[in-house]
């Protein structure tokens, strides 16, 4: 993976935003994903079927901070076995992206940063009266 990352010209950082997948000219058989990173020039996502090198995909995104989405056509650049040994991390690299979905990449990256941070984990319970209090600090009884 080393010389994957001396190939990389475009800012990556790691995403969890949903992606819809199809084999360019493969019919309507649209695929479900999670992206595992992203870039103006490509994107990363994990997959329970094998992609060949080099498949052309339809690939859409849609992003967390925007009313749409974003839609490509990408070439499997690198394929391998998840860590887990369940399914296969695909690697893209954009092929056609329209120039305003590219600047919208291109401008919004560092917010997917924040976007991914893990939010603050709060341990809830439910209360006598119904209600939801946070753990050890009880809501007062009702009377």
């Amino acid at each position: 993976m080393n010389r994957e990352k001396e190939q990389r010209k475009d800012k990556r950082v790691e995403t969890h935003i949903p992606v819809r997948f199809r084999v360019l000219g493969g019919g309507d058989g649209t695929t479900g994903s999670v992206s595992k990173n992203l870039s103006q020039g490509g994107v990363r996502f994990r997959t329970r079927e094998f992609v060949p090198m080099a498949c052309r995909l339809v690939v859409e995104l849609d992003m967390p901070m925007a009313a749409r989405s974003v839609k490509a056509i990408s070439k499997v650049a690198w394929i391998s076995r998840a860590p887990s040994g369940e399914g296969y991390e695909v690697g893209n690299r954009f092929l056609e992206i329209s120039k305003k979905d590219k600047e919208f990449i291109s401008e919004n990256v560092d917010s997917f940063i924040l976007y991914n941070e893990p939010a603050p984990t709060v341990s809830l319970c439910e209360t006598k009266r119904g209600g939801i209090a946070a753990e050890g600090n009880e809501a007062p009884e009702a009377e």
